[in-house]
């Protein structure tokens, strides 16, 4: 595999766009913001696919274009578990990796707050984003870009 993957980024409501398309800009990645016409956010170093505005939209467009390899920005639990069944890579605003060992639980946890919200129940929302949580993500993503340039470039020299 010597393709450099693509990152896609699920736009809609994505607080790391614009850190997401600088340090793929170092390495050389294409990204590709996903949105809805409710979302239209344009970069002038990202192409962007505009969607309509429908439940999942953005997340299907997203599934359909992926492949093995590829970078998916999100923190949608349900579109990240399709996103690793295609052996794509899947990460949140916060740098955390989702992989098969953690998105089961992440899984029943969405589950578990939709049923307490169902029966009337309130679920505590995100906490405030703070610098951290770029700081955190900016880490983790650089390192994985790293990875997986790395992984290209050893397989290419073979």
């Amino acid at each position: 595999m010597n393709k450099r993957p693509n990152i896609y980024i699920d736009a809609d409501g994505c607080p790391v766009v614009d850190l997401t398309i600088k340090i793929a800009k170092k390495f050389a990645l294409n990204v590709i913001l996903i949105c809805d016409t409710s979302h239209s956010i344009f970069h002038t170093d990202a192409e962007t696919i505009v969607v309509s505005k429908g439940a999942d939209a953005a997340d299907f467009a997203i599934t359909n274009r992926v492949k093995k390899g590829d970078i998916v920005i999100t923190q949608d639990y349900g579109l990240a578990a399709m996103i690793l069944a295609k052996q794509a890579i899947a990460m949140n605003q916060n740098g955390l990796q989702y992989t098969s060992d953690n998105i089961g639980q992440l899984l029943e946890f969405r589950h578990m707050a939709q049923k307490v919200r169902k029966s009337g129940g309130r679920i505590k929302g995100p906490k405030k984003r703070m610098k951290v949580n770029d700081e955190k993500f900016v880490k983790e993503f650089t390192k994985l870009c790293e990875i997986v340039i790395k992984e290209i470039d050893d397989n290419y020299i073979m």
